[in-house]
């Protein structure tokens, strides 16, 4: 397999992808594909005489099963919320009818879905008014879920995918022998066991956006948004997808309160959020932090090791030690 030139992740040429992909599509002439944003996938803009769409090749790692459940979500949401102002961006189907396709990459067959493109603007959530309606369309984004029936095989947001499996890629990144090792076994084993006490509670259960965080993940347009980035949506506690807005990045301290309390404010216009689920909040903080560590491990070979060196370790140590849960 390594006797010849071999890729960890390739960025393909918006040229191939024109050549590849100009014939499946009924969405008109090409006339430009710009690369967009490398992230966990790889997102283009493309132009054509009919518009403009997003591409996204995901990478390598994502099952043409993940793929099929992201986009029959999608289509089943489309229409669930289609007299609600709250929206997704959908996948368009090709010439034949699939919602994905894939292409060859060097290393190795890559799933590719074409979306729609989303009007509206990114809003990163620092005013109560924004809050009150992202809440709001969360909600209403939460009920339209509980409507939507899958087949398809899926994980399930619980602690197995938010703490041990992330444990897991830790400690086979670090080493058994690290310093930091036993302190991230008991921290994570308090912490299920935190979690545990809490959803016996019976909070909300049902499919969620899975990576709710608030930052890139919706386009707003006058009062609605537009939701997309499905990847991990799964099965899970709302409480975890209301949890990761509370987390997010580029958030004023002095301001966490009254944002959080018009967010959840708008979402209790349209759906219920028992206290049980309201005060789960905080440990679902922690474990959604604990997830992002893992999945900085897990595209180390995307990045480069150096971004994940000691410091990398002992920020994360010294954030979980101020959680005091050991």
């Amino acid at each position: 397999m390594y006797n010849q030139p071999t890729t960890l992740r390739s960025i393909l040429a918006p040229k191939y992808l024109e050549y590849c992909l100009s014939n499946l599509y009924d969405i008109g002439d090409w006339e430009d594909c710009v690369f967009w944003l490398r992230g966990l996938n790889d997102t283009y803009k493309i132009r054509t005489s009919r518009g403009y769409y997003i591409l996204r090749v995901y990478r390598q790692s994502v099952t043409e099963s993940d793929v099929t459940y992201e986009c029959s979500l999608l289509d089943q949401l489309d229409s669930v919320l289609s007299s609600s102002s709250t929206k997704v961006s959908v996948p368009i189907s090709t010439k034949d009818g699939h919602s994905f396709t894939s292409i060859d990459a060097p290393e190795g067959k890559r799933s590719v879905v074409i979306f729609s493109y989303l009007a509206g603007t990114e809003n990163v959530l620092h005013d109560e008014q924004s809050c009150f309606s992202f809440g709001r369309s969360a909600a209403e984004l939460h009920t339209a879920l509980d409507t939507i029936t899958l087949d398809h095989p899926r994980y399930q947001l619980d602690t197995d995918f938010l703490i041990r499996q992330p444990l897991d890629l830790i400690m086979n990144y670090i080493g058994e022998q690290h310093s930091a090792a036993s302190f991230l076994r008991e921290y994570t084993s308090a912490l299920i066991e935190r979690i545990d006490v809490v959803t016996k509670q019976g909070l909300d259960w049902g499919i969620c956006h899975g990576d709710m965080h608030g930052n890139n993940n919706a386009f707003q347009e006058g009062d609605s948004f537009t939701h997309y980035d499905f990847e991990f949506s799964a099965k899970g506690w709302r409480a975890y997808d209301l949890a990761q807005v509370r987390n997010r990045k580029r958030l004023p301290e002095d301001k966490k309160e009254v944002l959080w309390n018009s967010l959840i404010s708008g979402y209790r216009t349209v759906r219920d959020f028992s206290e049980q689920d309201e005060s789960s909040i905080a440990v679902f903080m922690m474990a959604r932090r604990f997830w992002v560590m893992g999945l900085d491990v897990e595209f180390i070979n995307d990045e480069g090791a150096l971004d994940f060196s000691e410091d990398w370790l002992e920020g994360f140590i010294n954030e979980f030690r101020s959680n005091h849960l050991v």
